[in-house]
Formats: structure tokens, sequence, C-alpha cells
């Protein structure tokens, strides 16, 4: 009981034992028929309005009838108490005491090591999709965004083709983008210090041209054998051009070693992840500039990062649209290394070096590799006819001159290759354009014999007068051009009074070609078709 209720009771008492041993007073008549619990005296609490209140005497340090110190409402805010018609009821509450029963675990079980189940962590990406828009975001103020556009050799080959041409950029290569990206990531020391290069390739020339635009020294050291107008390109980029050794293994040594002299970064192609990123913003722009793409067909040349990169952008934005490698049959690098399920670092062939040079020094690395055998639907490789063919395409058709690795997207659909891209929207990646002119004259001849365009024949002409007149008569009247012709007498011991002629000449198309073919094989039997 707490001590307000305490205080009540005791006054309740010393009231009630006054009433017994105090003499009584003579009731009145209205009193005396009042019951017991409705009398003035038991009332307790503060009188009400216009009552008087009569003290009594003092018992035991307690006046009697004096009003409660403690309101009966308020009883109830103690909770032991309850306030009913003015009395008071106590309530006690009981408590047993018990002995608390302590309940004791069960031992843990002992396991063996080799009950425990290891869940490996999934293994970090290495190329993720917001490094590359890292990589778009950070390059865009200083590479340009190639046009995607539609190609007028789409209906002559069934399906509508659109042509990412990455050859325009400054430096006639998509290798720009990796390049500025790499370039951008450096930290502020090395950039001071400058960088290195020792390689006559498309990455070489991005980095000269986008180093001296970051304000960034760059030193070329390129071997003896660089042709002069290779060297002039460098100088015009603005980079430190050396001449040092007579291969490249040479200027690559001494580079290093100037590198590690000097305080230079030695920078070459590689599978970074910062140099893919870059690239791989190729993938982005296509899936923005080219709407309901079923299929992108990328080079997979060089370190094949373009391959891996643009993969890696167009399998996260679409899974559905197809990723198509393609790489030179003199070189398929990357076919042999799925085959083994690893990659190859050497594999023996001979392709071209003039055509191929570029693409021979790059091998195939772990990460790449890894990335093509993911996301990579389907590689296949191309002759060298076919790029040669792809090339006088561009020139024809695109008004463009481009390189063996920038035409061996569109020669593999050329060749027939993809059959199972007809009627499908494709994308066709050009990487690169960069070719000396004398090479592009002799690939521009190659292509126009692979084409049946160019063709070259012998006949046998009689000593009779106006026989080479009727011969070129017939030439006219086919409407074919004659670009070489030459006239030789006496060249067979077995007919001494008849003379070999031979002729070059060039036709529009294979029609006319199998036109002319018919027609001179009818008139002149001695008919020889030559191979160039």
């Amino acid at each position: 009981m707490n001590f307000a209720a305490q205080l009540f009771y005791s006054s309740y008492l010393s009231e009630r034992l006054e009433r017994l041993f105090s003499p009584k007073p003579a009731l009145k008549n209205s009193e005396e028929n009042d019951p017991f619990w409705q009398r003035e005296e038991l009332r307790l609490g503060p009188a009400e309005p216009g009552n008087s209140y009569k003290a009594g005497l003092v018992s035991n340090g307690a006046v009697g009838r004096r009003p409660t110190l403690i309101e009966p409402e308020r009883l109830k805010d103690f909770g032991e108490e309850e306030l009913v018609n003015g009395d008071v009821k106590v309530r006690d509450t009981k408590v047993r005491a018990e002995t608390p029963v302590v309940m004791l675990m069960d031992p843990p079980k002992t396991r063996r090591v080799s009950e425990f189940r290891i869940v490996p962590r999934p293994p970090a990406q290495y190329l993720r999709f917001e490094d590359i828009s890292a990589a778009a975001f950070t390059i865009q103020s200083g590479i340009q965004k190639t046009p995607c556009t539609y190609s007028r050799l789409s209906k002559q080959y069934g399906m509508e083709i659109y042509l990412k041409k990455e050859h325009l950029h400054y430096t006639g290569s998509v290798k720009e983008r990796g390049a500025l990206y790499l370039l951008s990531s450096l930290t502020q020391e090395q950039q001071r210090k400058g960088v290195i290069v020792a390689t006559d390739c498309n990455f070489s020339m991005a980095v000269a041209h986008h180093a001296v635009e970051l304000k960034i020294p760059v030193f070329a050291i390129m071997p003896s054998c660089c042709s002069s107008p290779r060297l002039r390109i460098y100088r015009d980029y603005g980079a430190m051009v050396i001449s040092y050794g007579s291969t490249g293994h040479d200027s690559q040594n001494h580079a290093r070693h100037l590198a590690k002299d000097n305080g230079y970064l030695y920078l070459e192609e590689d599978e970074s992840a910062t140099y893919l990123a870059g690239l791989g913003t190729v993938g982005m722009e296509i899936y923005e500039q080219v709407p309901k793409l079923d299929a992108v067909v990328v080079p997979a040349a060089g370190q094949y990062g373009l391959l891996a990169g643009t993969a890696a952008a167009i399998k996260h934005l679409n899974t559905h649209i197809l990723v198509i490698g393609i790489e030179p049959e003199g070189f398929p690098l990357l076919r042999q290394s799925l085959k083994t399920d690893g990659p190859i670092k050497d594999i023996h062939s001979n392709p071209n070096t003039k055509l191929y040079g570029d693409l021979m020094e790059r091998s195939l690395g772990v990460n790449t590799f890894q990335l093509a055998k993911k996301l990579v639907d389907k590689v296949i490789s191309v002759s060298e006819e076919d790029s040669l063919v792809a090339m006088l395409r561009f020139q024809e058709f695109e008004r463009s001159t481009v390189d063996t690795e920038g035409a061996m997207g569109l020669a593999a659909i050329l060749a027939g290759q993809l059959p199972e891209l007809r009627s499908k929207r494709v994308a066709v990646v050009v990487s690169s354009a960069n070719m000396e002119l004398d090479l592009v004259r002799q690939c521009v001849d190659r292509a126009l014999v692979l084409d049946d365009r160019v063709s070259k024949f012998s006949v046998q002409l009689g000593e009779w007068p106006g026989d080479m007149a009727k011969l070129l008569d017939v030439l006219s009247r086919e409407d074919v051009r004659l670009l070489d012709v030459s006239h030789r007498r006496h060249s067979d011991k077995s007919n001494l009074f008849n003379a070999k002629v031979e002729c070059v000449v060039e036709t529009r198309d294979r029609t006319q070609s199998t036109q002319l073919r018919k027609t001179l094989s009818e008139r002149y039997p001695s008919l020889c078709w030559l191979e160039r």
C-alpha cells in the first residue's frame, strides 16, 4: 500500500474511533430515518456547497471529520486501490517465490571441416557497362560522334546495312577512342613527364595526336624501315620522332630503356580495362543511332579490343542483338583460340605482311578472350581477295577509301558468309582507313581483276593488213576499255607467219565480261585468257 492510501486509511480509522467513543448527540428526525450509509458524518471528501463543516476532536494527531487530502477520483491513478461508495478497497498482491529453473543448452555439435560448404563469391566483372559509360562521358569533348549511315549496297545483298564510319576520325582509326580515354586516366605526374610509343600503327598515331591535344609530351621511336610519309604524319601531329634501329624490336627495346631512365610512360596497345572501355563506346553509339538493330559486325583485329568492348556494350543494352567478329583468313587467331578453349600466343601462318602487318604484331590476351568467348555469338574469317573486293565496293558505292582491316566486316557480307542476316538490320563497323597511296593503287588493281572487271587475253593474228584494226573494232563495239596492248611478231617458232597480240581490257561488271568472252571465242579460235 502506498503513502497516499496509508494517509487516507489512518484518517478514516481516527474518525471511526472518535465516533465510537464520543457521546452521541440527539438525532434530528430526518437523520433518524436516514440509512446508516447516507448520514452526513459518514460522508467523506469536501463538503458540498452551502453546507457548513463542523470540526471534531483531535485524536492521534488527526482531526475528526476533516476532508481527505486526496480526491477519491485520483485514487484510481495509483493502480492498487479503488474507491467504492466512499470505502477503500485494498488489493493484496501475493508473489510466490519459486526457484527459477535454469535450462542448459546442448553443447554445439562438432563438425568436420569437409562438412562446411564454402560459397565462392562471383568474380568481379572485368569490363562493366558503367566503365564504358564513364569513358563515353570523358571523351565526348575530344572525339567526334561518327555517323552510322544507310549503305547503297543494302538492296544488292538483301539486308539493311548501316556503316559505322569510324575511319572518319582525325587519325583515321577507331583506336582514338581507347587512346584518348587511356591518356585522360593518367595521373598528373604521368602526364607531366610524358609518354612514349615505339610501333608504327593506328594506336601510336592516336596517342601522338591526343597527347599533344592534352598538353602531354609524346615521343615516337620508329625504326629506319618506317616510310617517310608515315614519319611525317607523326611530326605533323606534334610528336618528337626519333629513328632508331632497323626493326620494330630494336625501336621498342630502345623506347623501354628511355622510359625507364627518364620516367616516361611506355604505351602500347594492350587489353587494359581502360582501353577496352574507350573502344566500347562504339557499341553505345551504334545502339543509339540504329533502332531495332538485329546484328553488329565488328572486325576482330589487333588486340581484339574493339570486338570485346563493342560486344560488352551491345549485350548489356540488348542481349538479343547478334555480335559477329571478323578476322583475316591468314591469321585466324581468335577462331583457333576458341577451338582450344584458351588464348593462343602464336599461330603458324603466312599472311600478307603489307596488308595485315599492323594486325600480326598483336596478340590475344586472356581477358579479351574471356569477353569474346562469353559475348561474341560468331567468329568467321574472310580471305584476302574478299577484303580487296570490299575495298573496291567502298570506293564505288560509298566514295571512301578504307584499308583491309576496315573492309573486313563488309567483306564477310559480300562473300555470302552471313546468310542468316538476310532481311535483317545490320550495323558494320568500318574501323580504319590508314593505307599508303601506292598500296591503295595496287589493291584497287588487284580487286578489279578479282571482280572479273579487268581481263587479259591473247590471240593469234595473221600478216594480213587490217587484222589488228578488226580486233580493236570488236572491242569498241563491245564498249570495253583497252588498258594495254602488246603486239609480238615471231613469238612462236611453229607458226612464223602469225603475230601474237596480248590485250588488257576493263569491263563494267561480270555480265559484260561474260559477253566479251563469248564474242571473242566465236571470232578467234586461238583465243587464250591469261591470269594476271
